[in-house]
């Protein structure tokens, strides 16, 4: 990895979707808030990785005006964890909390690296078919999608051992082995969603090359900033010379979804 996580930041409010310790989110308010937004954090879907580098994002967003709701989920290596109980949290979430919270304001989808990926699952939900881990489609009118530097094709990850096997960690088996839990959790592969997404990649990111979001793209369904010189860190520490772009990108799914 190019560079260490951010270090914690203040916690936010915390309140539970599920019955489980991670079956959570922490809420961070804003006065008159402009959008909610629901980020998902990165670490390849894995344990030992956990919400709290985010906190600093979750506050700084908080700062710029935006309530945030901080998620977690269940990941592998805990019970529950990976396919299908990772999707299945993500979907139980976004019906549950974000209506209570701040009903009069858009709802935007972000997420880093995994969470990036999905942000951008959860945005397609409505065209995966019945029975699938979170098929119903959102009880709450999702505004558009803010992805950074995200596993935005499943497939190619897979091909190109990204995070020692995390992908097929995360799904159980290679696209070869589990072809139906890639057509149902590859966001590359379901329709696009019918909402707008941008995403924002370092150009020099190590840990989920950018050429994975440019194939994600490649048919417009996204807009796509790609960072000069930046890595895979970058975009979620704020005062980074990549921080603008990520405030920029979610003021404009805020205004222009």
């Amino acid at each position: 990895m190019s560079e260490p996580l951010p270090p914690g930041g203040r916690p936010g409010r915390l309140l539970a979707y599920g019955p489980g310790p991670d079956q959570v989110a922490e809420f961070y308010e804003a006065p008159d808030p402009s959008a909610l937004v629901l980020f998902l954090h990165g670490g390849y879907w894995r344990a030992r990785y956990d919400r709290s580098h985010a906190r600093p994002l979750a506050a700084a967003l908080a700062d710029a005006g935006y309530a945030v709701l901080l998620a977690e989920y269940r990941r592998v290596g805990q019970p529950g964890g990976g396919y299908p109980g990772t999707l299945e949290d993500v979907a139980t979430l976004i019906d549950t909390l974000p209506g209570a919270l701040v009903p009069d304001r858009p709802l935007i989808l972000a997420g880093h690296s995994a969470g990036g990926h999905l942000a951008l699952w959860a945005a397609a939900r409505p065209s995966l078919p019945a029975g699938a881990p979170g098929a119903a489609p959102a009880t709450v009118p999702i505004a558009g999608v803010v992805a950074l530097a995200p596993v935005a094709d499943l497939r190619v990850g897979a091909e190109l051992g990204l995070g020692d096997g995390a992908i097929e960690a995360f799904l159980g088996g290679s696209p070869a082995s589990v072809p139906e839990r890639y057509a149902i959790a590859d966001p590359t592969g379901l329709p696009a969603p019918a909402v707008p997404v941008t995403i924002v990649h370092g150009e020099a990111d190590d840990v989920v090359p950018p050429a994975v979001s440019r194939n994600y793209a490649a048919d417009g369904r996204a807009a796509l900033t790609l960072i000069p010189g930046a890595d895979h860190f970058g975009v979620i520490t704020p005062g980074s010379s990549d921080w603008p772009h990520v405030v920029a990108a979610v003021n404009t799914r805020t205004y222009h979804a």
